[in-house]
């Protein structure tokens, strides 16, 4: 297995993250009722998984390595893929700050919480389809010689945060929320 064949494997289980996120989303615009916790479980998720793991392994090693054969960070592509972390950063703190704000009694920040889980959505769907049929196959072809030493680093970095496994749980727990 290639470390982009990983990187494309977590974004599967992104994808079904995203699918309850977009289906809470729904159902609250709709004026259903959605256990905030929903929400604030989906953000751990995000924070810790899709972010602390998966982009962890794409911004601190395959982006690294990347740059080391003439693609830097601060230019296009990766650059635009920096970005698009960033802003999933501002959308996820967008939600958790609006999903505390109902918990604490503020019913207007609904619409709110349901723009940045949609916004959220949208992004990451875009940025992995981008990933899978562009860099990935770019990074294919650039770093043959060095797959060994990726799934060396790829494996590291899930033994240093020690999230896999509770986070693939957590995102079957989502998906089977029935929303």
């Amino acid at each position: 297995m290639q470390t982009t064949d990983i990187l494309m494997s977590e974004h599967r289980v992104i994808e079904k993250v995203l699918n309850a996120l977009e289906s809470a989303a729904n159902r609250l615009e709709a004026g259903g009722d959605i256990p905030m916790d929903f929400f604030l479980k989906a953000a751990d998720f995000i924070r810790n998984f899709a972010d602390g793991t998966h982009h962890q392994k794409e911004e601190g090693i395959l982006f690294t390595v990347l740059e080391e054969h003439g693609l830097p960070k601060d230019a296009d592509p990766v650059s635009v893929f920096m970005d698009e972390h960033v802003e999933g950063r501002r959308l996820t703190k967008g939600m958790v700050d609006c999903a505390e704000r109902i918990n604490a009694g503020d019913a207007s920040a609904r619409n709110e919480l349901t723009q940045h889980a949609r916004d959220y959505v949208s992004l990451l769907r875009e940025h992995i389809q981008k990933e899978d049929n562009v860099l990935f196959p770019m990074a294919d072809n650039i770093l043959a010689e060095e797959e060994t030493k990726l799934l060396k680093d790829f494996n590291r970095a899930d033994d240093e945060r020690g999230t896999g496994e509770k986070y693939l749980k957590i995102a079957e727990e989502l998906a089977g929320w029935g929303l």
